[in-house]
């Protein structure tokens, strides 16, 4: 189920493709597409709580997928003027099969008539 806050029906539909967008990437590793899709100040907040910058985390992107079967649920999408928060439940198999799951919040932005993921936050369970 996906719920919105007030957001225009094209900003919502643009955010929900970018966000599924972005979990396809994580799963087949997609450097190019995050290039496209990442601002170049991007920041990424791990479970450890470090933060990881646009170029260590197109690094971290290049290396094999350990996960499979990457899924979101519940994604909730807020928007700000031109900032959008999208957060969501994910479901994963890790490397050995078995379930995992986490959450995540990515902030996006509107810069030149484009929304860009600007950080995102990631938890596992």
């Amino acid at each position: 189920m996906q719920r919105t806050d007030i957001l225009a029906p094209s900003d919502l539909t643009t955010l929900l493709e970018l966000n599924q967008e972005y979990i396809r990437s994580v799963q087949n590793g997609d450097v190019l597409r995050f290039r496209e899709i990442l601002a170049d100040d991007f920041l990424c907040s791990l479970p450890d709580g470090s933060l990881v910058d646009k170029d260590r985390f197109l690094e971290q992107t290049a290396r094999p997928v350990q996960i499979s079967n990457l899924q979101t649920h519940d994604v909730k999408v807020r928007l700000m003027g031109d900032f959008a928060i999208v957060h969501a439940r994910t479901t994963f198999a890790g490397p050995d099969g078995r379930p995992g799951s986490g959450r995540y919040t990515d902030v996006w932005a509107r810069r030149n008539g484009r929304w860009l993921a600007v950080s995102a936050h990631v938890t596992r369970n």
